[in-house]
C-alpha cells in the first residue's frame, strides 16, 4: 500500500486532522471581514476608509483598533503561528508509519486543542486557560518532530 494514498487510514487520518485545521484558519479571515463590517470599524489600511459602495458613510472612526475585530486578528494569527508546523511535523511523522491509534489520538488531540483554544480566546478567557489549552498541542508537535528526528537518526 502506498503510504500516501487515501486507503492508508494512517494517511487519511493525518488528511482529516490536516483540512479541519485548514478550514479553521480560512473560516478565521471570514469571520474577521464579517465582525468588521458588524462593527464598520477595526480597517487596517488607510484605502478602507474611503467612500465606496461598501463603505458609504466612511468615518475616521472606521481606522482605529476595534478590540472586538483585533481578537479575532489575535486568533487568526495564533493560527497562522501554529498551522504550519501541525503540517510539516504531521506529514513527516506519518512517514515514521507510527500505529493508528497514536495517530489519532495525536492527530483529532491536536485538532481539539486548537478548537477549545479557539474558544477560549473568542470569550476572552485569562492567559492560563488558554496556555492550558495551548499545551498539549505544543506537546503534540514536539512528540511527533522528535519522534520523526530519532526515526531519521536511527
Amino acid at each position: 500500500m502506498d503510504r500516501l494514498s487515501f486507503d492508508n487510514p494512517l494517511f487519511a487520518t493525518y488528511v482529516i486532522a490536516a483540512t479541519f485545521l485548514i478550514l479553521k484558519a480560512a473560516a478565521m479571515s471570514w469571520l474577521v471581514v464579517f465582525r468588521m463590517i458588524r462593527e464598520n470599524g477595526g480597517f487596517r489600511s488607510p484605502e478602507d476608509g474611503r467612500k465606496t459602495l461598501a463603505n458609504p458613510n466612511p468615518h475616521p472612526d472606521q481606522l482605529a483598533p476595534n478590540e472586538r475585530v483585533e481578537r479575532l486578528r489575535r486568533i487568526q494569527l495564533n493560527d497562522l503561528e501554529s498551522l504550519p508546523y501541525f503540517l510539516v511535523a504531521g506529514f513527516l511523522w506519518i512517514l515514521t508509519e507510527p500505529s493508528l491509534v497514536l495517530a489519532h489520538w495525536l492527530f483529532y488531540g491536536y485538532v481539539l486543542t486548537r478548537l477549545a483554544h479557539f474558544v477560549a480566546y473568542w470569550t476572552a478567557q485569562i492567559h492560563d486557560i488558554r496556555a492550558l489549552l495551548w499545551t498539549p498541542g505544543s506537546l503534540i508537535l514536539i512528540y511527533m518532530a522528535a519522534s520523526t528526528l530519532l526515526t531519521a537518526l536511527f
